[in-house]
Order: structure tokens, then C-alpha cells, then sequence
């Protein structure tokens, strides 16, 4: 009985022990790129220029999502994103585009701009974690979301003409 009392604890002992500090903890990812645990691959970057209502330009350095997978993510589970920084959708054609605010923390403005290069609709301070669907009821190319409030601040309006660098040769997914 004895030998059996220690067996046993020998097999407890060796089958329930910490792992090493140093042990690799495994995460489990999401296919579903709306999810929290997604881990997306890093976009390419760009620069969008936007002349406000006085003439004077102002820089924004993008992120550019072109594929379904990065659309459809957007700046989904962002705790923050400071001035000067934002993400870029690029469309495959101009059409009429919606936005919800699923699982996005932070208020955003979304500008909305056509293949002129130029804003044609502005929805300012979307409201976070929010379904409703944002849209302006005019065709647009691109969709660029930035800090809640930035567009008024620097003075950005409806007419104003940007300045896209950084996304003219990248491949872009269809719609679905």
C-alpha cells in the first residue's frame, strides 16, 4: 500500500506542475476579422492631404485598408488614435458606401470622398459600438476616419480637396 501512496503522488506531482516561466503561451486567434482576438496583418501605409475652408493643408499618415478582411475590421477594438492618424477605405469603384461603428471604442469623423479627390459628405463624432448605418446617400471612393472632431477643428468641409498618397497601385478586393 505503501509503494501505491507513493506511486501515485509521483504521478500527481509529474502531471500537474506549473509550466517554466519562459513557456510560450498560446493565444488563440479568430478567422472572423470583426472579432476581438483577430489578429490582423500590419496594412499599408499612406498620407491623405486636406485642404481646409482657408486654403491650408493638413497631413493625415493612414493606415489603408483595401481588402475585404481590413475593411471589414476598420478601426474596430482601437482604444485610441491620435491626431494626425487614421485609416483609409479604398473601394474598388464609386458608389454609395455605409459605416457602422461595431465594436469600435472610439468616436471617429468619416469623410467621404469621391474620384475627383474630393469630399463630397462629412459624418462627424459617429458614435461608438453603435449598428446604425452611416451614409451619406452619394457615391463615394474612398471613406477616411479620423479622431471624432478633427475635421471641424482643422476646418474640413464638404468641397474640400484632398490628396491621396500611397494607394494608387495597391490591388483592392471587390465588394462582396
Amino acid at each position: 500500500m505503501k509503494h501505491l501512496t507513493i506511486g501515485l503522488w509521483l504521478t500527481f506531482v509529474s502531471c500537474h506542475h506549473d509550466p517554466p516561466a519562459d513557456a510560450k503561451t498560446v493565444k488563440v486567434t479568430s478567422a472572423d476579422p470583426t472579432s476581438e482576438e483577430y489578429v490582423a496583418p500590419e496594412l499599408p501605409k499612406g498620407r491623405v492631404l486636406l485642404m481646409d475652408a482657408y486654403g491650408a493643408m493638413h497631413a493625415v499618415e493612414v493606415e489603408i485598408a483595401t481588402t475585404r478582411a481590413a475593411r471589414n475590421r476598420g478601426l474596430m477594438w482601437r482604444r485610441d488614435l491620435a491626431l494626425g492618424k487614421g485609416m483609409l477605405f479604398v473601394f474598388p469603384q464609386q458608389e454609395e458606401h455605409g459605416f457602422w461603428m461595431r465594436n469600435t471604442l472610439i468616436p471617429l469623423d468619416l469623410l467621404f470622398i469621391d474620384d475627383g479627390e474630393k469630399i463630397v459628405g462629412i459624418i462627424p463624432q459617429a458614435t461608438p459600438r453603435s449598428l446604425t448605418n452611416r451614409s451619406l446617400g452619394r457615391p463615394s471612393r474612398f471613406v477616411l476616419e479620423v479622431p471624432g472632431g478633427w475635421s471641424e477643428k482643422q476646418g474640413i468641409i464638404p468641397g474640400s480637396k484632398v490628396q491621396i498618397q500611397g494607394a494608387s497601385m495597391l490591388p483592392v478586393d471587390p465588394c462582396p
